[in-house]
């Protein structure tokens, strides 16, 4: 039986940062609203902080049991918006949920079997 979690604790700023073979540090920002929209961020950039290359994604997310879904509808670059091609099964996506609380998102993706953990940004450091 899949577990169930709550979908508003989902809703919210996320962040992730690892290294790429390269060397290079991958970022993703992640906000993720109650209306089931979301906003994905992803930067490389140079262990100097040069930026290589930046893509924003907009589209659709929902959650099911212990499944998370996301459907990519737009893509942003150089400021301008594009619409995503529906009939990309690439804008399509599937993750198991491993874990998640306030503070932690660690999720997998069903086909490629990847995991990932994203942190909640916190937004007021120092206030209760």
């Amino acid at each position: 039986m899949s577990e169930q979690y709550n979908r508003a604790l989902l809703a919210g700023r996320w962040y992730r940062m690892e290294m790429n073979d390269t060397g290079h540090q991958l970022v993703e920002y992640a906000e993720l609203c109650l209306d089931g929209s979301f906003e994905f961020s992803f930067v490389e950039q140079t262990s100097q902080g040069e930026i290589i290359s930046q893509n924003v994604e907009l589209g659709d997310w929902g959650l099911v049991g212990d499944i998370h879904f996301t459907i990519t509808q737009e893509e942003v670059v150089d400021n301008e918006h594009y619409c995503a091609d529906l009939h990309d099964e690439n804008n399509y996506q599937a993750y198991k949920i491993l874990a998640l609380d306030s503070q932690v998102f660690k999720y997998q993706h069903i086909v490629s079997n990847e995991v990932f953990i994203l942190r909640r940004v916190v937004d007021k450091i120092g206030h209760c």
